[in-house]
């Protein structure tokens, strides 16, 4: 069992509940943000069920500066240091770029973006005052680095690609603390996000379609689990990986390695 303490931002759900189960199965105590707090009530309880010695909910939306310096001083208050933080918590909203609202537009940016910044910013503030070193895991997207031809992407694709550049740059400035920071960049996931935006198809219909595409499309044949992206965010939080920062950990399934070409 560790003293520090794990947070995952978007730990409600998918990806970022998954993460918490992983850590709390290591009798890590982990500290649930969400913006659902509800959601992360539920997922803190199963952590305590998994073996964590204390896994506490927190609400917080990640787009706002006071929430999310609140709930660090909150976190290190009633957990401890965070010392492995993951920057998880994200939407996706989709539409042509010429018919974008564009408050929705910012709205993409405001989550996934100056989410990440504002959730890593007040790690590393408490981390750099405690003398510690830490891993930050912050969630991007193949959307980073090549166009998704489903199309309408465009402010999903920007924050992720935001995302990547950021996680480059802090893990430079911070690699003399002995703070690592990465990402990790999983591919399609069966998570409540894959389906959301179903509209009159229903989420299980919704849900097939997709299978069947992903089993033609994506090398491995298949989606993603949640716990398989988790494996891979447990490695970089992990001293197993203390010689890796400012890396894009791509866990796709061989999506991003493929060719569209077949000759």
């Amino acid at each position: 069992m560790r003293d520090d303490a794990v947070v995952v931002t978007g730990g409600g759900s998918g990806i970022g509940e998954a993460v918490v189960l992983a850590c709390a199965r290591q009798r890590s105590k982990v500290a649930v943000l969400d913006i659902d707090g509800e959601s992360a009530a539920r997922v803190a309880s199963s952590a305590t069920a998994a073996g964590s010695p204390c896994a506490v909910a927190l609400h917080c939306d990640v787009s706002s500066d006071e929430d999310v310096r609140s709930t660090f001083d909150r976190v290190e208050q009633v957990v401890g240091l965070p010392t492995r933080v993951v920057a998880n918590a994200g939407i996706e909203l989709n539409n042509a770029m010429h018919d974008f609202d564009s408050a929705a537009w910012r709205r993409v940016l405001e989550v996934n973006l100056v989410g990440v910044f504002l959730t890593c910013r007040e790690a590393l503030r408490l981390l750099l005052a405690a003398g510690s070193g830490g891993s930050i895991v912050c969630t991007s997207s193949p959307s980073a680095f090549v166009g998704f031809s489903g199309g309408g992407n465009s402010a999903y694709a920007a924050s992720k690609g935001g995302v990547s550049a950021l996680v480059r740059s802090a893990a430079l400035d911070y690699a003399k603390y002995g703070i690592r920071v990465n990402a990790v960049v999983p591919g399609a996931t069966e998570t409540q996000m894959l389906v959301a935006g179903a509209g009159q198809v229903t989420a299980d219909d919704c849900l097939r379609r997709i299978r069947t595409a992903a089993s033609a499309q994506i090398p491995l044949g298949r989606l993603a689990q949640p716990s398989e992206i988790a494996a891979a965010v447990m490695w970089l939080l992990s001293d197993g990986s203390s010689y890796v920062t400012g890396t894009n950990l791509v866990c796709d399934g061989g999506l991003l390695a493929k060719s569209a070409n077949d000759f």
